[in-house]
């Protein structure tokens, strides 16, 4: 039977379970509060019973003790009419002898046959039930040099059990309206709490219908499902991006290898038409071919340089590598290549400095940016490489004095296949993917690049790693 409720909670929608929890909750904590307040005031009020009777007690003893010391012979009867004065409704006053044999009674709305004669040495307080009556009895010893009795005092708690189930049954009333209203609050909570996942499950919903550019309209309560929301929306503007860039990346790539291919394709034909009995013919088309097939070789090679840029990679081989030798080797290289440039180095600041890096790496960053800088310099050919060091950071500029990238060209320059000049680029054999290889190298090691230009002047290009 447990089982099969459990499985029918199991099936319920979740906001009928929020309702459900919250209900139960509220109740929980309902029941619990009422049932301590009745503890509490039902023993409360019994000690205040308690209290009375034995202040009625007391009251009892002084009268007896004091009528003995204006009296040589204690009369009981005669303090019948005193104690018909003094007692309450509902209550019981007995003078005992030593025998247990009653001397004077008085009662009001009281059987005496209700408490049994019962003669003590001690004072003693006990709560019996008579029936359906519940009694509370006290018993004192009276001493006296002619008399030795008991006072017994007894009082119907019939007042107090009626307000005490009156108090009971209050309670019981206001937990079965606590369960209607606990009901109608779960519900309500579980709207609350509902609202902004359904907004959330809509929008979803109309992501898959609709496209990526759909998003949650912004909850302000202030709580974790609206961190979930905000949370969900950068999660989609980050994924929009990715698409888009993955589409512009198919676009570029696409026309990229479609002139290469192209012009083999063309070639290819020219050669099976009649370039096959054409020496010169032959010479000029497989030399065209074998140009552009190192064309191809090179962008297939650029983009998996790229991509693995881009990913994860591991850091095995991430070191302390110190700058200075890596930077002097590598201009050795480029000056063997280019020997009618000018590199003038400052790195001074830097010959102590270590990063964690691989040193592969920053060979590729800086042959990238050394090769632009050499390719798109065609008079003033001085090539200016100065470190610097900062607060925990070390600083590497490269400056040249080529034709410079124009200024709403500049913010471009790190985007994949991007060119400045598209037709130059591709005499120069450019891709436009080194930057951008540049670029997620640096950021693979919490680095910076940034490039600062000026058509005819120059370009600067600077990168920044933090110092081991």
């Amino acid at each position: 039977m447990i089982e099969r409720l459990r499985m029918m909670i199991r099936r319920l929608p979740i906001k009928w379970k929020l309702m459900f929890g919250a209900t139960a909750l509220i109740f929980l904590i309902f029941v619990t509060y009422n049932f301590a307040q009745y503890v509490v005031l039902k023993q409360w009020m019994l000690k205040q019973e308690k209290d009375q009777i034995q202040v009625n007690m007391i009251q009892l003893e002084d009268y007896f003790h004091e009528k003995l010391n204006r009296t040589e012979t204690l009369q009981i009867s005669d303090s019948r009419s005193y104690l018909e004065k003094i007692i309450g409704k509902n209550q019981l006053i007995r003078i005992l002898d030593k025998d247990g044999t009653s001397l004077l009674t008085v009662s009001n709305h009281f059987d005496e046959n209700w408490v049994s004669r019962k003669p003590t040495s001690s004072q003693e307080l006990t709560d019996i039930t008579h029936l359906e009556e519940h009694i509370l009895i006290y018993r004192s010893p009276l001493i006296t040099s002619d008399f030795v009795g008991t006072i017994e005092l007894a009082s119907n708690l019939e007042t107090f059990d009626h307000f005490s189930e009156t108090i009971l049954w209050v309670m019981v009333v206001g937990g079965v309206l606590a369960i209607f209203i606990s009901g109608l609050g779960g519900l309500a909570i579980a709207r609350q709490f509902m609202r902004p996942i359904r907004t959330l499950a809509s929008t979803i919903q109309s992501v898959k219908e609709k496209g990526l550019k759909e998003r949650v309209v912004q909850i302000e309560n202030g709580d974790e499902l609206s961190s979930l929301a905000k949370l969900f929306n950068e999660l989609m503007d980050q994924l929009e991006v990715s698409f888009r860039q993955q589409k512009q990346f198919v676009e570029d790539a696409s026309h990229e290898l479609r002139t290469p291919i192209t012009i083999l394709e063309g070639h290819l034909s020219l050669l099976d038409r009649w370039g096959k009995s054409d020496p010169v013919v032959l010479d000029e088309s497989l030399s065209a071919s074998l140009q552009e097939i190192r064309r191809l070789r090179g962008i297939v090679q650029e983009l998996l340089t790229l991509t693995r840029a881009e990913s994860q990679f591991s850091y095995e081989n991430r070191e302390p590598t110190q700058l200075e030798p890596i930077i002097h080797e590598t201009l050795k290289r480029l000056e063997l290549l280019h020997p009618d440039f000018v590199f003038e180095v400052n790195l001074e600041k830097i010959k102590d400095v270590f990063i964690m890096i691989n040193p592969l790496h920053v060979e590729q960053i800086l042959l990238i940016v050394l090769d632009n800088a050499v390719k798109y310099t065609t008079e003033d050919k001085r090539v200016l490489i100065e470190g610097t060091t900062g607060k925990n950071e070390v600083e590497i500029t490269i400056a040249d004095h080529g034709v410079g990238i124009p200024k709403e060209d500049v913010a471009h320059v790190f985007d994949r296949f991007y060119r400045v000049d598209k037709a130059r680029s591709r005499e120069l054999a450019g891709t436009g993917l080194g930057l951008s290889i540049a670029k997620r190298l640096v950021n693979n090691y919490q680095g910076e690049i940034t490039v600062s230009s000026e058509e005819k002047v120059g370009t600067k290009v600077s990168v920044k790693f933090p110092i081991f």
